[in-house]
């Protein structure tokens, strides 16, 4: 885990922080480390930049990048650096997110983002863990473990319902 890479959650806002700790708390659970910071490709655009072009040098594996309305973080970021960018489109403003999603998702071929959901920040921390679990078997099993947790918890559900239904 010493040498595993970290993982910047880039937000535009301090108010996207309530869903964006969603995936500081996956990145956690997961014992990949990470930085969470406010940078805007329009209020900062020097600093965004800068911070993009020194992630691969600063020991950075991937990108979360939460935006809302038009805002364009994420593809300001992968227009910066070679590492794998994700965009979180979030909820809000007078189009509800939909601006969003097609800002982070309509990029030019080259520069690609991958994309979640609006307010998809925990998603996005999911993918992190398994764009890093490429190369970090401990990172692979721990996500092999994390989705035979969760198929069991799926089926441990399923016959509670099915006995409360086979009882009517």
């Amino acid at each position: 885990m010493e040498n595993r890479k970290k993982v910047a959650v880039i937000m535009g806002s301090d108010s996207d922080w309530p869903v964006v700790k969603g995936a500081c708390s996956v990145l956690k659970e997961f014992e990949v480390p990470f930085e969470a910071h406010i940078l805007s490709a329009h209020r900062t655009p020097e600093a965004a930049a800068a911070f993009a072009k020194s992630a691969r040098d600063n020991g950075f594996g991937v990108i979360l990048c939460a935006a809302g309305m038009a805002a364009h973080l994420a593809g300001a970021f992968a227009a910066n650096t070679t590492l794998p960018v994700v965009g979180i489109p979030m909820k809000g403003g007078a189009m509800d997110g939909l601006d969003a999603l097609l800002a982070t998702v309509q990029m030019p071929s080259g520069f690609p983002v991958a994309t979640v959901a609006l307010n998809g920040a925990k998603n996005a921390a999911y993918l992190a863990v398994a764009i890093l679990a490429v190369s970090d078997e401990e990172l692979a099993d721990k996500l092999a473990a994390f989705r035979a947790d969760t198929a069991a918890a799926i089926a441990k559900k399923d016959a509670a319902v099915a006995a409360e239904a086979a009882a009517l």
